[in-house]
């Protein structure tokens, strides 16, 4: 009977704080070496990160391309790599054109949809 092998898991289910390997054995000789390993960052991303990660690697970055892809929008593509950013043990920085160029996506995605009618929407980007 075979046996099922699982993906690793970085962080603790019940404290949330990094796992540690501490045996690794051989699946062809059985060879076993006990101690403790750590994992590579990588390893600290949830399934929904790494297929962010993948998405965005593929894209090459291309903002407009993981949201096509994804089907999310800006606001949501840049939400997703700052907490990737910070699961990786980064800090996330906000700077000032960030956010400008954040609401900007905010008030054209919100006129694309119909939310607001283009009257508004350039009200709105006149006060950034």
């Amino acid at each position: 009977m075979a046996h099922k092998i699982s993906k690793i898991i970085g962080k603790c289910p019940v404290c949330d704080e990094n796992m540690h390997i501490t045996e690794l054995k051989c699946s062809h000789c059985q060879t076993t070496i006990r101690g403790k390993f750590e994992q590579d960052k990588f390893s600290r991303l949830s399934s929904d990160q790494l297929k962010f990660v993948e998405v965005f690697i593929r894209s090459r970055g291309n903002i407009k391309e993981v949201e096509r892809e994804m089907g999310i929008s800006y606001p949501t593509v840049r939400n997703k790599l700052d907490e990737v950013i910070a699961a990786l043990g980064y800090r996330v920085e906000d700077s000032p054109d960030d956010e400008k160029a954040e609401k900007r996506k905010e008030i054209l995605d919100s006129l694309e949809q119909g939310e607001i009618d283009s009257g508004k929407a350039v009200e709105l980007l006149k006060n950034i």
